[in-house]
């Protein structure tokens, strides 16, 4: 686990800090620091970089891989839901070893999608790779995984993506940037409210985290007609009504908290 000086972590929070429309409320900090609600914390952080590996991998099929190719796709998460979903599997057997863009055949792809493919691929390794950090983390505090259910985030900004192509896509990629962005915030709020082990992984994930969301918006701007710039906005007004909003549910990506 590399460890990251507090310039460099400032330099990686600029950029992200200044696409964010608000910052996590105090109160949800307030939530965060008690000390019965870090299992739930971290399970859902866990669900979470699933789920950011899974967003990934619909890109890659959906726009880039064929048939055949999609199939070995599936079977790289596949361990990782069995385990997840179904309570199916051993942990500690996971690994990313396997997972490699040279099952694609990029014969013929225009430069969209090899960049697409180049990005999501790297994103798809690291998201799983902190999946499997984060089991290791709560194996050692002793919590064994029990699934919780999902903050409204994620789908409350999805329901804005637009239907047809290519805005659905652009639309998309944004979302993408929205939740590596606020994920990328929220270690570092986290950070000096935690023991200083798990501190220090959050500040560790912060390159990865921030580079994700310039991905993100790197490539919505690339096949996008126009300026994505007012959609940017659009979704950055959802992002803070969600994150500034009251929340019933404490999770990750949740709102401010209901008892605050």
């Amino acid at each position: 686990m590399s460890v990251i000086s507090s310039v460099e972590a400032s330099s990686l929070l600029a950029p992200v800090n200044a696409f964010l429309q608000c910052e996590t409320p105090e109160s949800w900090i307030e939530e965060a620091k008690k000390e019965d609600n870090l299992r739930i914390l971290l399970t859902d952080h866990l669900i979470c970089e699933l789920k950011a590996a899974q967003s990934a991998m619909y890109l890659l099929r959906r726009y880039v891989a064929d048939d055949e190719t999609s199939k070995v796709l599936l079977g790289w998460l596949k361990p990782y839901e069995d385990f997840t979903y179904r309570h199916e599997g051993d942990w500690e057997s996971l690994n990313t070893k396997h997972l490699s863009k040279s099952v694609f055949n990029v014969e013929g792809l225009d430069p969209f999608k090899k960049d697409m493919l180049d990005k999501m691929v790297m994103l798809i390794k690291e998201e799983l790779h902190h999946f499997y950090q984060v089991l290791e983390i709560m194996h050692a505090l002793g919590f064994d995984y029990k699934s919780v259910t999902s903050s409204r985030y994620a789908n409350g900004l999805l329901r804005h993506v637009r239907t047809y192509e290519p805005e659905k896509l652009v639309d998309k990629l944004i979302c993408g940037a929205y939740i590596e962005a606020r994920s990328c915030e929220r270690f570092a709020k986290l950070a000096p409210h935690v023991s200083e082990e798990l501190g220090k992984f959050y500040v560790s994930l912060l390159r990865s985290e921030a580079r994700h969301f310039e991905d993100y918006l790197t490539l919505a701007a690339a096949i996008s007609d126009t300026d994505i710039e007012e959609r940017v906005k659009h979704f950055g007004e959802v992002e803070k009504s969600l994150i500034e909003s009251a929340d019933e549910t404490f999770r990750f990506h949740s709102g401010a908290p209901v008892a605050a």
